[in-house]
């Protein structure tokens, strides 16, 4: 057999058995794809779902109403609650993708929009890769291939040789490469607690912030001195932010001790904040730094 005769024995391979779990979002040209993980769970990219409802199709053509489980689009993950009937679930990866390395082949399947099952095939060109998520989190660990997709592609799976979940697609970058976020025990237990209707356990501020290249410029540009950190552009009614007093146009310079540079760092400090539910930031207002305490 010829190595294009074995390709395609391995794509037909793919269609034939993890075609069926794999499913549509919305209709015709659709806001993605999805993948069925349990009896009645699909999981997708946060970012595909605009409603708590979505029309979902399956490989046979049946259409269904679900309903947004949960959605935590700091991962950018989404699960829906929807009658799966006798659709079998896709398996995830054993060992997780702790064993996914440069080279390795991979298969990418999507059913954009409900507009029929796509397979194709790939390499693993980059491992550890990092991107962020809808709402401007950094998304580590995450695994860059070959496999080309078509629109609405995202929330699809990326699977092994075995047909197993290595990792739910999400973006394209540079070169058309493809980066999933991985299907890690990590990744696992937040989807399971997503099924199940659990929020996300993060301090959330509740503010709107600039670049630090904008929050200089600005700066300048009212004569004030030049200071690297997160402008606020803005403020949530209702969050913690606004109950500490922060204001449109204040500069987090540090928080929890540490000095704060770039928006990272302020993700960091939130995150480790999230278990004493209190955060110490450093603020300059105008020309004046002050301390102001968040509680959550």
């Amino acid at each position: 057999m010829s190595l294009l005769e074995e390709l395609g024995s391995a794509v037909q391979k793919a269609a034939e058995s993890t075609g069926p779990s794999v499913v549509g979002l919305g209709r015709g040209w659709g806001v993605g794809s999805g993948v069925v993980i349990a009896s009645g769970r699909v999981l997708t990219n946060a970012h595909n779902l605009r409603h708590d409802e979505v029309t979902v199709a399956f490989a046979d053509g049946r259409l269904e109403s679900g309903q947004v489980a949960g959605s935590d689009p700091d991962l950018d993950l989404a699960v829906i609650d929807v009658n799966t009937g006798d659709v079998e679930p896709i398996e995830w990866a054993e060992t997780g993708t702790d064993s996914v390395e440069i080279g390795r082949a991979v298969f990418a399947l999507a059913n954009p929009g409900g507009r029929g099952l796509r397979v194709t095939p790939g390499f693993v060109s980059s491992t550890a890769r990092s991107f962020r998520g809808p709402r401007g989190r950094r998304i580590a660990g995450a695994i860059e291939h070959t496999a080309p997709l078509p629109r609405g592609s995202s929330g699809g799976p990326l699977i092994d040789s075995s047909g197993r979940l290595l990792g739910i697609n999400a973006v394209r970058v540079d070169g058309g490469l493809i980066l999933a976020i991985p299907a890690d025990a990590a990744v696992r237990d937040r989807v399971e607690g997503l099924g199940r209707g659990e929020p996300p356990k993060r301090a959330r501020l509740g503010v709107a912030v600039a670049p630090p290249r904008v929050a200089r410029r600005l700066r300048r540009a009212v004569g004030l001195p030049e200071r690297d950190g997160v402008l606020i552009r803005a403020v949530q009614e209702g969050s913690a932010a606004e109950s500490a007093g922060l204001e449109r146009g204040d500069l987090i310079v540090g928080a929890g001790g540490q000095e704060i540079e770039r928006v990272d760092a302020l993700y960091d400090a939130l995150d480790a904040a999230s278990a004493e539910g209190r955060l110490a930031l450093t603020i300059v207002r105008g020309a004046e730094e002050r301390e102001v305490e968040v509680t959550f």
